[in-house]
């Protein structure tokens, strides 16, 4: 095996240790949609977002959209994530996680803010991680939603996305799409 066989067979190793990883931390844990889908599904598609329709290689972006929740949803630690998976996916989701200590409104209004600071690595994550909850909202309303609900959260990613406008332009326009279907101004 060539050697760069070998560097991609443990970069695919290293990518599945990362989806193993979350699917542990998230195994109890199920999406606000009526079918209560398996929470691994979200991160999961996050990825498969970057890789798919961003044409995203990178294996850091790659391993924190799968492991991007982890720290937010679960009991892992940053440490424990970079541990096991270095100080550069360490850092993407440190960028990507709400701190769950401070009032929801605070959260997003930070998110808001904070975007256009974030890397690039990080901003990728972002826009994948919001293509994949709208298009899951469009799909089917989470329990206990009101429509006007599903409306406002629309119109706060649209805010969020607008401070990482420059990222990539396939997931741009896939999320301009969905903000014009439900026409929310960008």
């Amino acid at each position: 095996m060539g050697s760069e066989a070998a560097g991609m067979g443990s970069e695919v190793a290293r990518l599945l240790e990362a989806v193993d990883f979350a699917a542990r931390k998230h195994k109890e844990q199920r999406r606000m949609d009526p079918e209560g889908t398996p929470y691994i599904n979200h991160p999961i598609a996050v990825a498969r977002i970057l890789a798919h329709e961003a044409g995203v290689t990178d294996l850091v972006v790659l391993q924190a959209a799968l492991l991007h929740d982890t720290v937010e949803d679960t009991a892992t630690t940053f440490a424990e994530l970079e541990e096991r998976f270095g100080a550069a996916v360490r850092r993407v989701v440190e960028e990507v996680t709400d701190d769950k200590r401070l009032p929801k409104a605070e959260r997003k209004r930070l998110q808001i803010e904070r975007a256009p600071a974030c890397s690039r690595r990080a901003k990728l994550v972002k826009l994948a991680d919001k293509l994949h909850n709208l298009r899951d909202l469009n799909r089917c309303t989470p329990q206990g939603w009101s429509e006007e609900r599903v409306q406002e959260y629309f119109r706060w990613a649209a805010r969020v996305v607008s401070g990482l406008r420059g990222t990539s332009a396939a997931l741009e326009e896939a999320l301009q799409r969905l903000f014009e279907e439900r026409g929310v101004p960008t």
